[in-house]
């Protein structure tokens, strides 16, 4: 009775199947996860150029996938993972048209936006303005003294 031992499978660059299975559970338990975007915070996701061209043209009016691939020089496939990222961060929406998905702004995503962008500035207007209206100090006594 012989024993012959299972075949392996001899990748071409050298490494077997054992090698390769302890490679991907040593990356996999020694590198962490990287996710491709993180957060799903508007002023984040809103970062990047591309994404606020998108918003531009969805101000407009709603588009589907190919007619903002069309304006944009990146493809269909590029525009979809922007509206996905948009859209996770709850700042478009879509909705099925035929065989097509038709994007538009959500309103709640981009009025949550403008909540935080007057908060923002009713807190600067007011540091601003109790700067100015701080008396100025008393100089006069170093100019007496002189």
């Amino acid at each position: 009775m012989s024993t012959t031992s299972p075949a392996r499978t001899v990748y071409p660059w050298g490494v077997s199947d054992k090698q390769r299975l302890l490679t991907a559970q040593l990356v996999s338990r020694n590198l962490p996860f990287v996710a491709t975007y993180p957060s799903a915070d508007g002023w984040e996701v809103l970062a990047d150029p591309t994404r606020r061209s998108i918003v531009t043209c969805l101000a407009e009016r709603p588009r589907a996938v190919g007619e903002l691939a069309d304006e944009l020089p990146i493809s269909r496939p590029a525009v979809s993972q922007h509206l996905k990222v948009l859209k996770d961060a709850g700042l478009v929406t879509d909705e099925a048209a035929g065989t097509r998905r038709v994007y538009r702004l959500n309103p709640a995503g981009v009025a949550a936006l403008r909540d935080q962008l007057d908060t923002f500035w009713s807190r600067a207007l007011g540091g601003y303005q109790q700067v100015v209206e701080e008396p100025e100090p008393d100089n006069t006594s170093h100019e007496e003294e002189s």
